[in-house]
């Protein structure tokens, strides 16, 4: 698959956080946090969720990795954005979960590993509604396609062991051991809570 098809797929995490309406988002304070998102004040969106994907929330966590991903309100960064997809993806969020896969399939933000791309990619696509089972699936086929028999049943078999974690107790670190590996690189690029990932919490 060409890095110009990867990227295409990419937007489609844009359609689909921009899609939710904000009566499926939740909270009144997700509700504006994604009525900003949806209006283009991504400034003052990623404000609103860094506390939400702080306290656990999983939707709070996919949207602020997409902003950090694309550097929409929040300075672009790759491992900021797998962590927080990292957090949502462990609960079960699906569109987080199809992103990870992404950035694990291109070694952005995490080291390029193709057997937990496809993990993500397939539990993304088992747990993604119908709308979106079709471009899920043929992302997940194409990264299939680079892999060997051997892989593929490793990855198949780390989805069907996988299961979703509760949210963390508030002012711990979400993302658990292995699925993005040492963040200390991350918890330097931001410092203080105005990044989002305070500093004091990412080295526990």
């Amino acid at each position: 698959m060409t890095c110009r098809i990867i990227a295409a797929l990419g937007v489609l995490g844009f359609l689909l956080w921009g899609g939710v309406p904000p009566a499926r988002a939740g909270r009144p304070e997700m509700a504006r946090a994604y009525a900003l998102y949806s209006s283009g004040h991504y400034k003052v969106a990623a404000e609103k969720l860094i506390p939400l994907a702080w306290r656990g929330d999983a939707r709070a966590q996919g949207l602020l990795g997409f902003l950090y991903e694309y550097g929409k309100g929040v300075p672009q960064n790759y491992v900021a954005a797998a962590a927080w997809y990292s957090c949502a993806a462990e609960q079960g969020e699906a569109t987080a979960q199809y992103l990870l896969g992404l950035l694990y399939d291109k070694g952005h933000g995490v080291p390029r590993d193709v057997v937990l791309s496809q993990k993500w990619l397939i539990l993304a696509t088992a747990r993604t509604s119908t709308r979106e089972r079709d471009a899920f699936t043929g992302i997940r086929s194409a990264v299939a396609a680079k892999m060997s028999a051997a892989q593929l049943a490793l990855a198949q078999r780390l989805a069907l062991e996988w299961a979703p974690s509760a949210p963390p107790p508030f002012g711990t670190t979400c993302w658990p051991g292995g699925s993005v590996g040492s963040m200390v690189g991350a918890c330097s690029a931001f410092p203080g809570a105005s990044g989002g990932m305070p500093s004091e919490r990412c080295a526990r």
